[in-house]
């Protein structure tokens, strides 16, 4: 039987003291671990927050240039809006042949409506755009409103009387036009074009009828804004003040202005029919009698010499070829003409005046980026009057040309050249039609019968403005 024989071995057990080597080790690399973890977790905050800071600082370089940008832009708005407006003025001032006519009164005033538009409502709104606060309190706040209105309506209002005052030098008789428009009648034109916009603006605004049921809403406005009354400007108009105030101020002006500027049309386009008729006349072949065209004197004041008879030879086939190019050339003028000038004003304030409708009636949902682009497209149409109703008119130019030249010699001798042609035109008469060629869009043109002028050239543009 086999025995088994174990050997015993003992085990050697450590004692806790021979344990404190290792468990300091333990703990020594624990520690250094954790230093490490701890160092590796500050790194990753200082890349974090330089990360939110570069961000930050990005975001306010964004910002800063977005600022410049801002500025600049709405700067030289102003400073065009100004310097044209005044130029308009000071032309006036200085040209006594300008302010012979009535039409140019129209002209000053709408200028000076602009320039006040550029000088006390242009700044104060850049400058809350830019800042993005109202820093001027809450009185100041409504008069600057007031203002805005006054101003910009006034400024319409004066395009509503250029428009009627052409048509009726245009579509009416000579007479017609002096009898209608007398000094006393423009006077109180230019009166109703300042007065009539106070009803609109600070009659209402200053007694806040404006606000009338929407006062909570306005509340609201300036809490979302954060900010105190001395601080925001908000401005809510309730439906009634929306719906009479855009009526006043551009939708019955744009009606009167349409129904003017299509009547020019048709009526400058009747008198080109005319005048081919009259071409073609003189080059039918001559029996008989020789033909005879009367022309009446514009500002001839002797009965002998109201009618003066020109005879008219034949046109050659070269003379007879440009006209119905030259018809089609004035046609294409006319309505470029036209449409430059109703173009530039509905673009500029029918966004406006669409959504201070429209808001109203969807609570007030119309976000405060749309009103303010859509404010200075309102705003620009004042710096661009100037180039569309005096820029585009040759006496204009030349009286600009005077001033900005140091009264040079030579446009001063120009400028009163092209007056004495305008006041030597003559408007021609078939069968009893009076045929107003004062109309800007009309080239100069000159008949003759052996060197013998039958119808002056016409300096149209010196007479009506640019319609």
């Amino acid at each position: 039987m086999w025995v088994h024989t174990y050997k015993h071995t003992d085990t050697h057990i450590p004692h806790s003291s021979s344990l404190m080597p290792c468990t300091e080790q333990m703990k020594a690399v624990g520690l250094f671990s954790m230093r490490h973890w701890n160092t590796l977790l500050r790194l990753l905050d200082d890349l974090i927050n330089t990360g939110q800071q570069q961000q930050e600082q990005q975001q306010e370089y964004l910002i800063s240039l977005e600022s410049i940008i801002l500025t600049i832009f709405l700067s030289i708005i102003i400073i065009m809006t100004v310097c044209g407006n005044l130029l308009v003025m000071v032309a006036l001032c200085k040209d006594r042949h300008l302010r012979k006519k009535k039409t140019n009164y129209f002209i000053v005033s709408l200028a000076f409506a602009d320039l006040l538009v550029a000088l006390l409502v242009m700044p104060f709104a850049a400058i809350e755009l830019i800042t993005g606060e109202w820093r001027y309190g809450e009185i100041f706040c409504l008069v600057r409103t007031s203002l805005d209105v006054l101003l910009t309506t006034a400024s319409i209002l004066h395009l509503c009387c250029i428009a009627l005052d052409r048509y009726y030098a245009i579509c009416c008789q000579p007479l017609v036009y002096r009898h209608k428009m007398t000094p006393v009648r423009v006077a109180v034109m230019l009166s109703g074009c300042w007065f009539i916009p106070i009803f609109i603006s600070f009659l209402p605004i200053m007694q806040s009828w404006n606000a009338i049921g929407i006062e909570d809403i306005i509340e609201e406005r300036k809490g979302l804004a954060g900010a105190s009354n001395d601080t925001s400007c908000v401005f809510l108009v309730n439906r009634p003040y929306a719906l009479i105030c855009s009526a006043v101020a551009f939708y019955v002006p744009l009606a009167l202005m349409v129904l003017a500027y299509q009547r020019i049309y048709v009526t400058a386009m009747t008198h080109v029919r005319q005048i081919e008729t009259l071409q073609r006349a003189g080059s039918a072949p001559v029996s008989g009698p020789t033909p005879m065209i009367a022309v009446r004197s514009s500002t001839s004041s002797d009965p002998t010499d109201h009618y003066r008879l020109r005879t008219t030879r034949a046109l050659s086939p070269s003379e007879q070829a440009p006209i119905a190019n030259s018809r089609m050339r004035i046609e294409t003028k006319a309505a470029k003409t036209l449409a430059v000038i109703m173009g530039c004003f509905c673009l500029c304030w029918a966004p406006f005046f669409i959504t201070n409708i429209v808001d109203p009636f969807i609570h007030y949902s119309v976000p405060w980026q749309l009103w303010t682009a859509w404010l200075w497209l309102g705003y620009i149409n004042s710096g661009l009057n100037p180039f569309l109703y005096a820029f585009l008119n040759r006496a204009f130019r030349r009286a600009f040309l005077v001033i900005l030249c140091c009264g040079d010699e030579r446009y001063a001798r120009q400028a009163s050249c092209s007056y004495g042609q305008v006041h030597r035109a003559c408007s021609a008469s078939v069968n009893g039609t009076s045929m107003a060629l004062r109309l800007s869009f009309l080239p100069n043109r000159s008949y003759s019968d052996n060197g013998r002028t039958i119808l002056a050239n016409e300096q149209s543009q010196d007479s009506v403005g640019t319609l």
